[in-house]
């Protein structure tokens, strides 16, 4: 089977990007063409891609994609105000000190990976905002010093088997009086999700935000509440998703890059 044409930025972003140099700029970590790529899987990344751009526009942001499967430089400068990460491949398992066979590995890209944490430590050191999706959720554990359980078997209910669609509807349960559960305004939500993988030992100075009904963690945040870091397993920008929840999942993201730029003084 051939490998489809490589995924260009052209493919996933919007007609209509804010240009304004006033908004709000977002580096957005994207692993647009990673190991492995089928047909079905390209146009899933196109598909989300372009809905999480397609949200940041619309919500009044600029954006800065940054595909660390391609850049040798990540390109976060300090006109970037915020970090967006979105999904991708599986993680090296040897950067959580996982050194057995895992079953299903797919996508590796060990220079992604290490670009990616990079990237949510280039955030961190410069109290940007960062928000992970799916594989941002688990680079933003490990980059915390976290794991990842490197598989969860043939029976989870987090992804499609056999010849069903990769992603399923999955039921979440928000941990009360977490910031996630403020932004959401609930605790029971159903997903989009299509993952294998998942967080493990949470890192130092994270806490578990959601699980799925079988313990699984779905969510982590920063404890700390004046740091805004928040890492969801599923996939929000999956178009078959919930709007609204998406809607307030980005929308709460740049609000406090804004709250972040007023406190600043910066544009």
């Amino acid at each position: 089977m051939s490998r489809p044409a490589p995924i260009t930025e052209a493919e996933v972003s919007p007609a209509d990007p804010i240009v304004d140099p006033a908004a709000p700029l977002i580096g957005v970590v994207a692993p647009l063409n990673y190991p492995g790529i089928d047909a079905e899987v390209r146009a899933l990344i196109v598909g989300f891609a372009r809905t999480a751009l397609r949200t940041l526009t619309d919500l009044g942001a600029r954006y800065r994609l940054v595909d660390p499967t391609a850049e040798t430089r990540l390109s976060l400068d300090d006109d970037v105000h915020g970090v967006l990460l979105l999904g991708g491949g599986d993680f090296d398992p040897t950067l959580y000190g996982h050194h057995e066979d895992v079953p299903h590995l797919a996508g590796v890209d060990r220079r992604c990976d290490e670009r990616t944490v990079a990237a949510i430590r280039w955030g961190l050191r410069r109290r940007r905002p960062v928000f992970g999706i799916c594989r941002g959720a688990q680079a933003i554990n490990v980059a915390q010093g976290g794991t990842l359980i490197p598989d969860l078997g043939p029976d989870s209910p987090h992804k499609g088997h056999g010849d069903d669609p990769i992603f399923v509807d999955d039921s979440v349960a928000v941990e009360p009086g977490t910031r996630l559960s403020g932004i959401l305004g609930r605790t029971d939500i159903t997903v989009r999700n299509g993952h294998h993988q998942a967080v493990g030992t949470v890192a130092p100075g994270l806490r578990v935000a959601a699980r799925g009904t079988d313990g699984v963690i779905e969510a982590v945040e920063h404890c700390d509440p004046d740091i805004w870091l928040l890492g969801v397993q599923w996939h929000p920008e999956d178009p078959q998703g919930c709007a609204d929840d998406r809607r307030a999942l980005f929308a709460a993201f740049l609000a406090r890059v804004d709250d972040d730029r007023r406190t600043a003084g910066v544009g």
